[in-house]
């Protein structure tokens, strides 16, 4: 599986320099890996991992900052476990039996398409920092007592830094993400994650 991922985002590396080197255009290809826990509180525990395609578009140069589009999408792995029993109220239906399942630990997946916006300043020739942005819609397939299964969605806000060498870019960046289905489904408290990201990418 390791050599899987490897050789694939090898691939993704290869591809974007070559099609860079053909059209001098303003776009980015690359891939992030992030972990994550939940905000601290006493009502449950939540722990992620998640990996990102990104793909950037350069839309506005100005002269002290930089606006780019982002498109990335995501695969989010995360483990959650219920604490306080009495999260789950006496009028639900068959609340007991509820508290007995959502008080199990369990593992829950995401697949979001995340859609965002970054606004980017250099410090130095190779050096920018900047913020990121993003809302996008989310299927989640794990009922949990905090978010029901299915659609839902992801809100991103992060504070980055990049280091370019030759046409790669290497990030870090903190992040915040907020997950919830806007009352489309029944369970919406959501979870809130603080989370830090690394990624690699080609600039086209």
């Amino acid at each position: 599986m390791i050599q899987q991922r490897v050789y694939i985002f090898v691939s993704i590396l290869f591809f974007g320099f070559v099609y860079g080197q053909q059209q001098k255009q303003r776009f980015q290809v690359g891939i992030a890996y992030g972990v994550g826990n939940e905000l601290k509180n006493k009502n449950y525990t939540y722990t992620n991992s998640f990996y990102k395609i990104h793909l950037g578009y350069v839309f506005k140069t100005a002269t002290h900052f930089r606006y780019e589009m982002v498109v990335q999408p995501e695969v989010n792995f995360g483990k959650h476990q219920l604490l306080n029993r009495y999260f789950v109220q006496p009028h639900e239906p068959d609340y007991e039996a509820l508290r007995e399942r959502f008080t199990k630990r369990k593992t829950v997946q995401d697949y979001i398409l995340n859609i965002g916006i970054v606004v980017r300043t250099p410090i130095a020739k190779s050096f920018d920092i900047y913020l990121l942005g993003s809302i996008g819609p989310m299927i989640t397939d794990t009922e949990t007592e905090r978010l029901s299964k299915g659609f839902a969605f992801s809100d991103v806000i992060a504070l980055g830094i990049s280091l370019k060498a030759a046409t790669l870019t290497f990030d870090f960046r903190p992040s915040l993400r907020h997950v919830s289905n806007a009352g489309f489904q029944g369970s919406n408290a959501g979870f809130n994650t603080m989370n830090v990201e690394f990624q690699m990418t080609v600039v086209l």
